[in-house]
């Protein structure tokens, strides 16, 4: 569980968004997730089914009223347990969309993330009380309005669980070439239906979900480790320093230089 606190509004920040549990506190909240655009305020949610770069900001902020939001990952051994023994499972909804949704956080599922930040009172009760409410989030989730997308996290032959195979293969070996074919062998597809079930899930197509991650990880690289442009672009898998430039700039923005002095700056 990581928690947040901004005073004022911020540029769109690119990351790896894991399976979580994404909850606006206070403030308001953007999330672009390929061309797919979500926005949740206050007493809201967003729940990231499989992990996906993403770019997130701050919409809405300042020093009177600071956003605040709360990030709990998602264990998808937990939501197992939890709908084996629930007494009719959850029909899962059609595949045909984004592996993200937002709602509203409110009822049973409101309670236990209250009552997972008041543990923080008490820290010698966590290990004995974190994983029961953990299992009640679960709960909630799976028989709540949303039960229908949630599932699919969790049946072993859902589209959505058999795309997120792949992605953990892609993730572990994003600087190599891309073989579609080898994808979509893990997800138990034909490389025409992996293609078209991948860009339905998360908005990119595997090569645009792969350069975002070269990307992502190329800038954390210069900002962190002090890594240059052409060392950064052949550490995430690109063979010319000057296409990574391209590609760069127009994720970001601005050339992987400037870009990677001004988050030094704001880090400062």
């Amino acid at each position: 569980m990581n928690f947040i606190r901004l005073s004022e509004k911020t540029q769109p920040n690119g990351m790896i968004y894991v399976p979580s549990l994404c909850i606006t506190v206070q403030g308001a909240k953007e999330v672009t997730f390929g061309d797919s655009v979500f926005d949740y305020g206050e007493m809201a949610f967003l729940l990231v089914s499989v992990e996906m770069p993403a770019f997130g900001r701050v919409t809405r902020a300042s020093k009177e009223r600071p956003y605040i939001g709360i990030t709990i990952d998602l264990d998808v051994g937990i939501f197992r347990e939890v709908m084996d023994e629930l007494d009719e499972a959850p029909t899962p909804t059609n595949d045909q969309g984004i592996g993200v949704f937002a709602a509203t956080l409110e009822g049973g599922l409101a309670d236990c993330v209250e009552r997972l930040v008041r543990l923080l009172d008490t820290p010698r009760a966590i290990p004995i009380l974190r994983p029961t409410i953990l299992r009640e989030i679960c709960y909630w989730l799976l028989t709540g309005p949303n039960a229908g997308e949630v599932c699919k996290l969790v049946l072993p032959n859902s589209h959505m669980r058999r795309i997120a195979d792949a992605i953990y293969l892609l993730r572990g070996n994003f600087t190599k070439p891309v073989r579609i074919e080898h994808l979509a062998a893990t997800a138990r597809m034909s490389p025409s239906s992996f293609h078209h079930h991948f860009k339905l899930l998360t908005a990119m197509t595997p090569l645009q979900y792969q350069k975002r991650l070269r990307l992502l990880e190329a800038r954390r690289l210069m900002a962190s480790e002090d890594i240059n442009v052409s060392h950064a672009a052949f550490q995430v898998g690109y063979e010319s320093p000057s296409q990574f430039s391209r590609d760069y700039s127009r994720m970001f923005g601005t050339p992987p230089k400037r870009n990677v002095t001004e988050l030094k700056s704001i880090a400062v």
